[in-house]
C-alpha cells in the first residue's frame, strides 16, 4: 500500500480528512432483521395467505361474523412484529454493550475509541486477548502471535511481522504491536462475515427442523383433505351455495396451526428480551434451545468461580543468604517485567500495585505470556534474564515444586520467578529464586450457583490452568469434591475416561480444553463452557454452549453464543433455566395446535368421504380457538417451565397429540352422525351443530388441562377462565345468537355435555397409560 501511517497515528486534519470522505467504520451488527424485514416476514406468510384467500370466500357470502377469524392474520402479524421489534432493540442495545473498543494512537496518544469511530489507516495497538476489529497490516510487533482459527481452521498461532497482513475476526495470543487498518467497516473480512449470520437464524435447532417437518406433513394432509372437502361440500351435500361455502371454509380454517410457528417466535423474542434485562446477550436464538438441553457446564476457575481481581501475598525468597539485597532486586526485576508488559492481565496488575515504588530496570528484550507454555520472561542487561510463570512449567526441582504444592493446597496462586542463562522461546537452565504468592477471592455467589446445578442434575467440572492442587483446593471451597487430575497425564487413550469420570483439572491447555469437551459431547453429553480468557476461546466454539464473561477478553466474547455482560456467575442458572422455560412451553403450545390439526383433518375427511355436511361454521371454529388454544397457548408460553429439555420433539408432541386428535374426532363425528339433522339450514341443524360443538369444546378443554399440567394457581385460573367464557356464551341468548349457536334443545345439550364427559375421561385414561409407558421408556 502507498500510505504508511506515522507511528504518532493520525492527526486531527488526518482524520477530519477521512470523516468527510465517509471513510468511516460503520460496524455491521448481527442482531437479526431489520424493521422494514421483520415486518414483511411477519404478514406476508404462507399461512396468512391461506387465511387471507379463505377470508374473502367468507366475504363473498356475506356473513361477516364468520370471517372473524381473519382478525387471527391481523393478530398473528401484530404481535409477532412486537416482539421481534422488542428482541431487536434488546440485541441492538447489549450487542453495543458488548463491543469491545480498541485502543489506537492518535497525535502520539494512546485513546479507546468506539468502533464506529475508527478511520481508514489508522494506527490501533495490539495486546494478548483483543480482537482485531478491521482488517490491516503489522507496523510494529514484539513476539506478535495471531490465531486465525476462526477464519482458517489452523489453531496454531502465527508469528506476525512488521508488513504481514491481519484480517478482522482473528486475535491476539500472545505479544504486542500496532496494526495500520487497510480495509474497514463492510469492505472488513469479519464484517462480510457477520453480515452473512443474523441472531434469528435457528441453525442446527432440533426444535425448529422438528417444526419443518410438521409443517410438512400438515401440508400435505391438507392438500387431498381439503381439495376433498371443497368436493364434498358444493357439490355433493344439498346444503344451499352458502351455507356449503362456510361449511367448506370451517372445515379448512382449524386445519391450519395458525400460531404454532407465531408462538414460537414469541418464546423465543421474549426469551432474549427477559435475559437481556438479566445482563445477558443472547447472540442467536439457537442458544436459547440449546441451553435447555445442557447436561454438563465446564467451568473456568479464574473469573468464574473466583473474582478477576487478585492480591499479591508474598515475595518467598528461595535462596538461603541473599539477604534484603537480593530480594529487593527480586522487586526490580517484578517492576520490570511489570512495565515491560504492555497489557497486563490480573496478575500482573496485582504484582504491579504492590511495587508501584520501585525503578524498573531497561529492558533490553522481551518474550510475553503464552497461554500454552504458561511463562514470559524479560533480559535486563548487565541484571540478567529472568523468567516467571508457572513453577511446574518452569522448573523440574523437587524442593521447589514441593512448596508450591504446599502453598497451592490453601488456594493460592503460586508463581515462581527464575533466572535464565540466556533468554529463549524455552526455558533452560533454570535457576529459581522466589516464590510470588498471590490470593483470590471466591466468588460469593458461586457456591449457590453450583448448588442450582447440582440441584438440576447438571453436572459441573472445573477446566484450569492453573495448577490442579490449586484449582481443587478452590474447587474445595465451593462445595466441587471428587478425581482432581493433572491434564499432563492425559493421554489419547485415557482422555475419555478421565473427562467423563473426574471433576477437576488442573494444567489444561487451551487445545486440551477444547479436546476434553469434544470428548463430553462424543458421550452424549450437551456442553455449556464457560470463560473469559484468550485461553478459553477454543473450548467456547467447540462447546454446543460459549458463555463468556462480559469483561473477559474481546476474543472470548467473540465466539461465546451468551455473554453475561454484568459479569456474575449467579446469572447463569437463570440463562439456563430461560433455555428450558422456552422450549419445554413450546412443547406444550405444539400439543395444542397439532391437536386441532389432527382432529380437524379427521373430521374433514370423514365428512367428505362421507358426503355430510360439515358440523360447524366458520365462527364456530374461531371460537374454539379463542379459550382452548389461542389464549392459553399464549399464556402458557410465557410462564415457568424448569423442565430439561429432552431430545425427540416431534416423537414426543405427536405421541399425544395424534391420539388425542384421534379421540375427539371419533366422538365429534359419533355425536353428529347420531343427530344428523333431518333438514340442513334450519333450526335443528343449527341446534345439532351447537350440541356437536360442546362435545369438542368439553374435550378440547381437557386437553388443555392435560398440556398444562402440574396445575398450580394461575393454570387453575387459566383453566376456569375459559369454561366459565364457553358456559356464558351458550347460555346468554344475544352472544349465542349473535356466534349462529342455538342452545335451545337442553335435551340434546345436556347429552352433549354427558358424551364430552365421556370423552375427557377417555383422553385422561389414554394420558395415564401413555405415561406408564413414557416412564418405561425413559428407565430402559
Amino acid at each position: 500500500m502507498s500510505y504508511v501511517t506515522s507511528p504518532d497515528g493520525l492527526n486531527q486534519a488526518e482524520v477530519a480528512e477521512r470523516l468527510a470522505r465517509g471513510a468511516t467504520n460503520k460496524v455491521v451488527r448481527k442482531t437479526g432483521r431489520t424493521v422494514g424485514e421483520i415486518v414483511r416476514a411477519n404478514v406476508f406468510t404462507r399461512i396468512n395467505a391461506i387465511l387471507g384467500i379463505l377470508f374473502g370466500i367468507v366475504m363473498f357470502t356475506g356473513s361477516w361474523i364468520n370471517g372473524a377469524f381473519g382478525l387471527l392474520i391481523l393478530a398473528n402479524s401484530a404481535i409477532g412484529i412486537i416482539q421481534e421489534v422488542r428482541a431487536k432493540r434488546t440485541l441492538d442495545r447489549l450487542t453495543i454493550l458488548n463491543e469491545s473498543q480498541p485502543r489506537v494512537i492518535r497525535e502520539g496518544s494512546l485513546r479507546p475509541l468506539p468502533q464506529d469511530s475508527l478511520v481508514i489507516d489508522e494506527l490501533v495497538e495490539l495486546g494478548a486477548g483483543e480482537q482485531l476489529v478491521v482488517d490491516g497490516v503489522v507496523r510494529s510487533a514484539i513476539e506478535l502471535k495471531i490465531d486465525e482459527s476462526m477464519l482458517t481452521g489452523e489453531s496454531k498461532p502465527v508469528l506476525k511481522k512488521v508488513g504481514d497482513q491481519l484480517l478482522s475476526g482473528s486475535f491476539v495470543v500472545a505479544g504486542s504491536g500496532t496494526y495500520q487498518a487497510t480495509a474497514i467497516g463492510s469492505d472488513a473480512y469479519a464484517a462480510k462475515l457477520i453480515a452473512a449470520a443474523g441472531a434469528f437464524s435457528l441453525t442446527d435447532s432440533e426444535l425448529q427442523r422438528g417444526i419443518d417437518r410438521i409443517l410438512k406433513f400438515i401440508g400435505w394432509l391438507m392438500i387431498p383433505t381439503g381439495a376433498l372437502t371443497i368436493w364434498t361440500q358444493l357439490g355433493r351435500t344439498e346444503a344451499p351455495l352458502n351455507d356449503a361455502i362456510l361449511a367448506m371454509v370451517a372445515a379448512l380454517v382449524p386445519m391450519v396451526p395458525e400460531g404454532l410457528v407465531l408462538m414460537t417466535s414469541i418464546a423465543f423474542a421474549v426469551g432474549v428480551v427477559r435475559l437481556g434485562r438479566r445482563g445477558a446477550l443472547v447472540n442467536e436464538l439457537a442458544a436459547i434451545e440449546a441451553l435447555a438441553r445442557v447436561d454438563v457446564v465446564c467451568v473456568d476457575k479464574t473469573g468464574t468461580l473466583t473474582e478477576n481481581r487478585m492480591e499479591l501475598v508474598d515475595v518467598d525468597m528461595l535462596a538461603s543468604g541473599g539477604g534484603n539485597a537480593e530480594l529487593e532486586q527480586v522487586k526490580r526485576v517484578l517492576a520490570a517485567m511489570v512495565s515491560a508488559d504492555k497489557h497486563p492481565n490480573d496478575t500482573m496488575q496485582a504484582i504491579g500495585e504492590s511495587l508501584a515504588g520501585y525503578a524498573a530496570p531497561s529492558v533490553t528484550r522481551v518474550e510475553p505470556f503464552d497461554s500454552t507454555r504458561k511463562w514470559s520472561g524479560v533480559a535486563l542487561g548487565e541484571e540478567g534474564s529472568w523468567v516467571i510463570g508457572a513453577p511446574d512449567m518452569v522448573t523440574t526441582a523437587e524442593d521447589v515444586l514441593h512448596k508450591v504444592q504446599s502453598l497451592s493446597e490453601q488456594g493460592m496462586r503460586v508463581l515462581l520467578l527464575a533466572s535464565v542463562a540466556e533468554l529463549s522461546a524455552t526455558v533452560s537452565d533454570p535457576r529459581p529464586v522466589a516464590l510470588i504468592t498471590l490470593q483470590q477471592k471466591v466468588r460469593a455467589d458461586a457456591a449457590e450457583t453450583l448448588d442450582f446445578f447440582e440441584h438440576e442434575n447438571v453436572n459441573v467440572k472445573v477446566i484450569s490452568g492453573d495448577n490442579a492442587v490449586s484449582v481443587a483446593a478452590v474447587a474445595r471451597q465451593v462445595g466441587i469434591d471428587g478425581e482432581v487430575v493433572d491434564a499432563r497425564s492425559l493421554t489419547p487413550e485415557n482422555t475419555m475416561e478421565k473427562v467423563t469420570g473426574a471433576s477437576v483439572f488442573g494444567r489444561v491447555t487451551p487445545e486440551q480444553k477444547k479436546e476434553m469437551v469434544e470428548a463430553l459431547q462424543v458421550a452424549g453429553h450437551t456442553v455449556a463452557m464457560t470463560g473469559d480468557g484468550v485461553n478459553d476461546v477454543l473450548a467456547l466454539k467447540a462447546a454446543d454452549i460459549g458463555v463468556a464473561m462480559g469483561t473477559g477478553a474481546p476474543a472470548s466474547r467473540s465466539v461465546a453464543q451468551v455473554v453475561l455482560l454484568d459479569n456474575k456467575f449467579a446469572t447463569l442458572p437463570h440463562v439456563v433455566v430461560e433455555g428450558r422455560r422456552v422450549i419445554g412451553n413450546i412443547e406444550r403450545v405444539a400439543n395444542l395446535f397439532l391437536t386441532k390439526t389432527i382432529y380437524s383433518v379427521l373430521v374433514a375427511a370423514f365428512m367428505a368421504c362421507a358426503g355430510l355436511s360439515y358440523p360447524f361454521q366458520p365462527i364456530h371454529v374461531t371460537m374454539i380457538g379463542w379459550f382452548t388454544i389461542g389464549i392459553p397457548a399464549f399464556v402458557l408460553s410465557l410462564g415457568p417451565n424448569a423442565e430439561r429439555a429432552r431430545t425427540g420433539f416431534v416423537r414426543r408432541v405427536l405421541w399425544l397429540a395424534i391420539p388425542f386428535g384421534l379421540l375427539i374426532a371419533v366422538f365429534t363425528i359419533g355425536f353428529w352422525l347420531l343427530h344428523y339433522p333431518s333438514e340442513l339450514g334450519g333450526v335443528e341443524h343449527r341446534q345439532v351443530s351447537t350440541a356437536t360443538l360442546a362435545v369438542l369444546l368439553i374435550m378440547a378443554m381437557w386437553v388443555l388441562g392435560v398440556v398444562a399440567r402440574p396445575w398450580n394457581w394461575w393454570k387453575l385460573i387459566l383453566l376456569g377462565t375459559g369454561c366459565a367464557a364457553y358456559v356464558l356464551i351458550f347460555l346468554l341468548p344475544q352472544i349465542s345468537h349473535w356466534l349462529l349457536l342455538d342452545a335451545g334443545n337442553s335435551t340434546l345439550l345436556i347429552d352433549a355435555v354427558v358424551v364430552g364427559a365421556i370423552g375427557a375421561g377417555s383422553i385422561e385414561i389414554m394420558r395415564v397409560v401413555f405415561s406408564a409407558v413414557e416412564r418405561r421408556r425413559s428407565v430402559k
